[in-house]
C-alpha cells in the first residue's frame, strides 16, 4: 500500500518521458482527468501532472540521447550519492547524476544489472508525489525482469527491501517488496518483481519498471485508452484477491498498467 509518508526505499516520485508533451497531456487528461502544470521557464519543458490540484506525477520531453518514451519509478533515499555507490557495488550502473534539481531535491538515474531503468529521489523542498493510492493515482509499482532471483538480491542490497514470494500457479512466482523493517506480506508492500516469460523475451521484451494506476472501471479505462491511441498489451483480467487489471502501451510507447482493486 502506497502512502505519502515516504520512507527510504519506497516509491516517492514517478515521471514520464515523452516526445510530444502536448499530445501526452491530452492523452492522460482524457484517460485519468489529469492536468499539466509547467515547472517554470527554466525547467526545460518539465512539469507536473495533477489531479484536483495535487501532483500525481512529473513529465517532460525526452532529453537523454537514445532515450525511449517511458515511465520512470523513483525510490526515496536520504543520501542519493551514497546510493549511487551502492548501485555500482551491486552491479548496476549510474545513467545520470547525482544532481540537484533546484531546491526540490537531489536526483540520480540508474540501470539494474538486467537492464531495467529506475531512479532515486532525495527530497529537498519536494518530498514526493502529493497523491498516491487513490483513484487515478499511482497505487503499485512492478518490475519485469529476466532474472528475478538476481533482481531480489540487487534491490535488497541497494534499498534494504524486505521481500516475500507468492506462488501464483503454473510455477509462476510473484515477489512482493516493502521498505526495510516492514512486512511485505502486509500493507507495507510497494512493489512486485516478476520473472519475464521466455516467449516475451523471445518477442523482444526487455526488463522494465512500470507503474499501476488505480481506476474505478478497468475495462472502461482500457477502452478510453485504446480509443486515444494506446495498445492493450494485456487486456483486462481478474486476479483473485487483487482486482481487475490490464497493461497498456501509451501512444508514444510508454508502458503502464491500470487496476480496479478488489473490495475488502
Amino acid at each position: 500500500m502506497l502512502t505519502t509518508q515516504y520512507v527510504p526505499g519506497a516509491p516517492n516520485w514517478l515521471d514520464l518521458g515523452a516526445p510530444d508533451m502536448d499530445a501526452a497531456t491530452a492523452f492522460y487528461g482524457a484517460v485519468f482527468g489529469w492536468t499539466f502544470r509547467s515547472a517554470g521557464p527554466d525547467a526545460g519543458g518539465y512539469g507536473f501532472f495533477q489531479l484536483d490540484g495535487k501532483t500525481v506525477a512529473g513529465a517532460g520531453p525526452l532529453t537523454e540521447e537514445g532515450a525511449r518514451p517511458a515511465w520512470t519509478v523513483h525510490f526515496h533515499t536520504p543520501d542519493v550519492d551514497a546510493l549511487a555507490k551502492s548501485v555500482e557495488q551491486a552491479g548496476g550502473t549510474v545513467r545520470f547524476g547525482p544532481c540537484d534539481v533546484f531546491t526540490a531535491g537531489r536526483l540520480a538515474g540508474f540501470t539494474d544489472p538486467a537492464g531495467a531503468e529506475f531512479a532515486a529521489w532525495q527530497p529537498g523542498d519536494t518530498p514526493g508525489m502529493e497523491l498516491v493510492g487513490a483513484t487515478h493515482a499511482l497505487c503499485w509499482t512492478e518490475l519485469y525482469t529476466t532474472d528475478a532471483a538476481a533482481a531480489k538480491t540487487f534491490y535488497r542490497s541497494v534499498f534494504s527491501w524486505e521481500t516475500v514470494d507468492k506462488e501464483m500457479g503454473g510455477e509462476v512466482v510473484y515477489t512482493i517488496a516493502s521498505p526495510a523493517g516492514t512486512d511485505p506480506d502486509g500493507d507495507a508492500g510497494h512493489a512486485g518483481i516478476m520473472q519475464m516469460a521466455p516467449e516475451n523475451v523471445a518477442g523482444g521484451s526487455t526488463p522494465e519498471w512500470h507503474p499501476y494506476f488505480a481506476v474505478e472501471d478497468c475495462d472502461a479505462t482500457v477502452a478510453t485508452s485504446t480509443e486515444r491511441g494506446a495498445i492493450a498489451i494485456h487486456p483486462p483480467v481478474d486476479a483473485e484477491g487483487v482486482g481487475r487489471l490490464a497493461m497498456l502501451r501509451d501512444p508514444f510507447g510508454a508502458v503502464f498498467a491500470v487496476i480496479t482493486p478488489s473490495v475488502g
